[in-house]
């Protein structure tokens, strides 16, 4: 796991000369020096590790240094970075998000420290208060090593409930204390004391945004996965003297965990060179395709820059077991057309019983925080070994592209009625012949009335006061169709799929959260589709960066460009009337490849997978059942009060055979607590020094309370 870690305390409390505690990061390489420290730790590229001072030199003064560490891929060269940096300083945040890739910066004018999230969530950053002042990280869990910090089960309880509701969850994290950043925004340290502001701008709540035209916002967002793609296989653009990232231009040597040296040690890391999925899915053959045709980039011809003449590696990943029917059929089908273009190397992965969900559960490493990724992280580890150094996914397409049913009632506040009825339409086809009447596209269009007639405080107050229902054991709901999913997601905030399995104690708990959530100032107000597509992307962006974590080869580095600030911002400039049509994401996709000269796609491309995803894990649910079920025997989820360990082994064995209940509630349970499981098992801190903690975060185990 990479993070970058620093802090900064008050002038008179634990600074460079009041007595700071000795204390830095296990393994780490200091970027710059107190009293505001930053360190860089983990197995960073040299050239993923920038640092530039305004003047284009160090200053020794702490009163007057102006400089910016960038780490990530970053598309910007030294000049942007340095203008950027300067408006920075006369307060213009957004200037630091702007820049084409996926990076995290920190600018430093005198002792004032801003430290940009990004948009969706892939790159969050954490807080505390520590000796004095403010700690800050790309991760939570050294911080919650640095204060000793115990576990919070109020968090827990909100994240199996209520995934999706950024109400329920706070700005918290598993760890009491540790504070997170919320998506579009930056965190401001000066003198140790913190700020949170947000970045974005927002629209009005009473004045529409004008809508851009759909040909020219499709044209955008071309252009921005264009060069977020380019970004991540372009050569550094940055000068000579600082090609190293280091201070000064100064490389200190081999550091352990870092740099080439360490690469070439390593075994077992994946082919150099550039590589993509190709799993006949439609944003990850758009990456593949627009890598492969970009100057300079592998496919093209020789002579026509870095890269060129070498073959982009695809991967598809061949389920053999778990089946999937004719849609698995067709989907190798729509690869094998995709990879005849001489430009491409395929590779298929024939994926056996130890890459079904749920494999191997114990054995991966300690993520930074749970999410349902872990319960598949071993089938991606095994498709990812296959696949090069660098390595293109379309993840997070579907949560910027698509649109949220919640956008219906956005519609609705806009006047917009007439673009309900392609959408409305769609919904009553996918219900079954049955539905063909009137009763369905009447049912939803009063479903999107009655949310766009309801404030977000009596959505949320709703939702408190259903979870303390005689019938909150069954908050979740059942799974049901596209009609039902969407009618259950036209709401303000909606339980998710595993409050079925929760305690009562737990759900109280919860519904005290979004009680005191519905009271406090949120800001200024936003349309429900808006806010609701902007908190299910930064669910997934979360659970992205738990799947990069739990799957990691080193010496690779995992791109999701749709997840990059220039792609959100252009995916959000698609107009809602465009969004809500069927099939839009496939269209809009189409568009960006045709809008590159790839035109010649398969028949079926743009289909969904989603029968032969479930078909997946309901093969691993049967294969593992009984590991699962000794998993929770004794979990310990129950010593913290969140479930019965009888209710979850019997939901567990219930799916296995068929029943039909919620797969993702169930994935999000086990993920919890496999994580609980690791994160006890873990020895040593992320701390070292004659001040560091005397015991790791979260030492004294999990004990049950009244919640």
């Amino acid at each position: 796991m990479r993070w970058l870690v620093g802090w900064s305390c008050t002038a008179s409390g634990a600074g460079s000369g009041g007595g700071a505690p000795a204390v830095h990061p296990v393994g780490a390489q200091l970027l710059w020096e107190e009293p505001d420290p930053l360190w860089a730790v983990g197995d960073w590229r040299p050239d993923e590790v920038r640092v530039v001072h305004a003047d284009g030199g160090p200053s020794r003064n702490s009163s007057f240094v102006t400089r910016l560490a960038v780490l990530g891929r970053c598309g910007a060269d030294d000049d942007q970075l340095r203008a950027g940096l300067l408006a920075a300083r006369g307060g213009a945040l957004r200037h630091l998000t702007a820049w084409p890739g996926s990076y995290t910066a920190v600018a430093q004018i005198g002792r004032r420290i801003t430290v940009a999230g990004d948009l969706a969530g892939a790159r969050p950053v954490f807080h505390t208060a520590w000796a004095g002042g403010t700690a800050y990280a790309t991760a939570a869990l050294p911080l919650a090593d640095l204060v000793e910090a115990q576990l919070d089960v109020g968090y827990l309880a909100a994240f199996l409930a209520c995934p999706d509701s950024p109400e329920a969850l706070g700005d918290g994290t598993p760890y009491a204390g540790v504070r997170r950043v919320p998506p579009g925004h930056a965190l401001i340290v000066r003198d140790g004391a913190r700020d949170v502001v947000g970045y974005e701008p927002t629209a009005s709540l009473a004045v529409a945004a004008p809508e851009a035209d759909a040909q020219q916002a499709v044209e955008g967002v071309r252009e921005a996965l264009v060069e977020a793609v380019r970004t991540r296989f372009a050569a550094p653009r940055h000068a000579p003297d600082l090609a190293t990232g280091f201070p000064g231009g100064r490389d200190p040597g081999p550091v352990p965990g870092m740099g080439p040296a360490f690469r070439r040690a390593a075994r077992g890391v994946p082919a150099p060179g550039i590589g993509a999925d190709l799993s006949g899915g439609s944003a990850s053959a758009t990456l593949a395709l627009l890598a492969a045709g970009l100057p300079g980039l592998p496919g093209t011809p020789p002579g026509h820059g870095a890269g060129a003449g070498e073959r982009l590696l695809v991967v598809t990943f061949n389920d053999l077991v778990a089946g999937g029917g004719r849609a698995r059929e067709s989907e190798l089908e729509r690869a094998r057309a995709l990879a005849a273009d001489p430009r491409l190397h395929h590779v298929v992965v024939a994926a056996a019983e130890e890459a079904l969900p749920y494999a191997d559960l114990m054995s991966g490493p300690l993520t930074d925080e749970p999410g349902p990724s872990l319960v598949t992280a071993e089938r991606h580890r095994r498709r990812l070994a296959a696949g090069s150094a660098d390595h293109l996914t379309g993840h997070g397409a579907r949560q910027v592209l698509d649109a949220h049913p919640a956008r219906l009632a956005d519609l609705l506040m806009g006047r917009r009625r007439r673009h309900l009825v392609r959408p409305v339409t769609a919904l009553a086809r996918a219900a079954g012949p049955a539905a063909h009447s009137a009763v369905v596209p009447f049912t939803v269009y009063r479903a999107a009335r009655r949310l766009a007639r309801t404030s977000c405080r009596e959505g949320l107050e709703e939702v408190a006061a259903r979870l303390l229902s005689s019938g909150a054991a069954a908050a979740g709901g059942a799974p049901g169709g596209a009609v039902d999913a969407s009618l259950a997601a036209l709401t303000w905030c909606r339980p998710g799929p595993a409050a079925r399995w929760l305690t009562g104690e737990a759900l109280a708990e919860v519904s005290v959260r979004l009680q005191a959530a519905a009271v406090r100032p949120s800001g200024p107000p936003r349309r429900p589709g808006e806010q609701r597509a902007a908190a299910a992307l930064g669910r997934y962006a979360a659970d992205h960066r738990v799947l990069e974590q739990a799957a990691e080869i080193r010496g690779q580095r995992l791109h999701a460009p749709f997840l990059d600030n220039q792609v959100v911002r252009a995916c959000r400039a698609l107009p809602e009337a465009l969004r809500v049509q069927p099939g839009a994401r496939a269209a809009v996709l189409r568009a960006v490849l045709s809008g590159s000269g790839i035109r010649d796609l398969p028949p079926g491309w743009g289909a969904t997978s989603h029968a032969a995803h479930a078909a997946a894990v309901r093969a691993g649910l049967r294969a593992y059942a009984a590991p699962l079920g000794q998993l929770f025997d004794a979990p310990l989820l129950a010593d913290a009060g969140l479930v019965e360990s009888a209710v979850v082994r019997g939901a567990l064995q219930a799916a296995a055979e068929g029943a039909d209940l919620p797969l993702d509630g169930l994935a999000e349970i086990v993920s919890v607590e496999v994580w609980l499981r690791r994160l006890l098992a873990r020895r040593g801190t992320c701390w070292t020094g004659a001040g560091a903690p005397r015991q790791r975060a979260v030492a004294g185990g999990v004990v049950r309370r009244s919640l």
